[in-house]
């Protein structure tokens, strides 16, 4: 069973805890999280563009010119791709992109990721992740006592408003409530950060 320190927001250290094994101590398992990575890419696709090929285009019925005597290169329509106005070769279409991924192997890709970033010690978890004022600065103070360089996934136990506010303006946190957790945040992001409670509710959550 996996045990990690429990810090507070300044980065003190004020005891440990015992985290499943189950959830965050599996084996690594990259075929699984990849997966994983690319249906939330896919499924994050809109799908929506789309242009007409030359037999969706209107007009260009008739041949522009006779096809010989001229002088000019042979055309069959106005409406051919080389023409101004006319069709798309190969025109892309509206597509529905989404993947699927059944529930148990989502889970085996959350648990494959968060037990990584826990062997790396890329996981912090923090006593209560709370500030004084919502303001920028509480967060950058936060950043600053850590030393995180990289960027940040902060998971709580519930959407904290002034968290969510000073957080807002730093590119480097990314915030998400503990019922909201998956794969691409936590590989997405270098160092993941979260709260106790947070780690309660996925432990009772998954653990079931």
């Amino acid at each position: 069973m996996p045990s990690v320190k429990l810090y507070n927001m300044q980065a003190n250290e004020v005891g440990s805890l015992e985290l499943s094994d189950a959830i965050f101590g599996a084996e690594l398992n990259e075929a699984v999280i990849h997966q994983a990575v690319v249906a939330r890419l896919a499924n994050e696709r809109q799908g929506t563009k789309s242009t007409l090929t030359r037999s969706e285009v209107r007009g260009g019925g008739a041949k522009p010119w006779r096809q010989k005597g001229t002088g000019r290169a042979r055309q069959g329509s106005i409406r051919s791709p080389q023409w101004v106005k006319g069709g798309v070769v190969f025109a892309p279409k509206s597509r529905d992109f989404s993947k699927k991924m059944n529930i148990a192997a989502k889970r085996v890709a959350l648990f494959s990721a968060l037990s990584q970033k826990v062997r790396d010690g890329e996981v912090f978890v923090i006593d209560d992740i709370k500030v004084k004022e919502a303001k920028t600065k509480e967060m950058a103070a936060f950043l600053k006592a850590f030393k995180f360089e990289k960027s940040v996934l902060i998971v709580m136990d519930n959407a904290d408003e002034s968290v969510l506010r000073a957080s807002a303006n730093i590119k480097a946190i990314s915030t998400i409530p503990a019922a909201q957790l998956n794969t691409y945040d936590v590989v997405k992001n270098a160092n993941v950060v979260i709260s106790k409670k947070a780690v309660e509710q996925i432990e009772e959550v998954y653990g079931e």
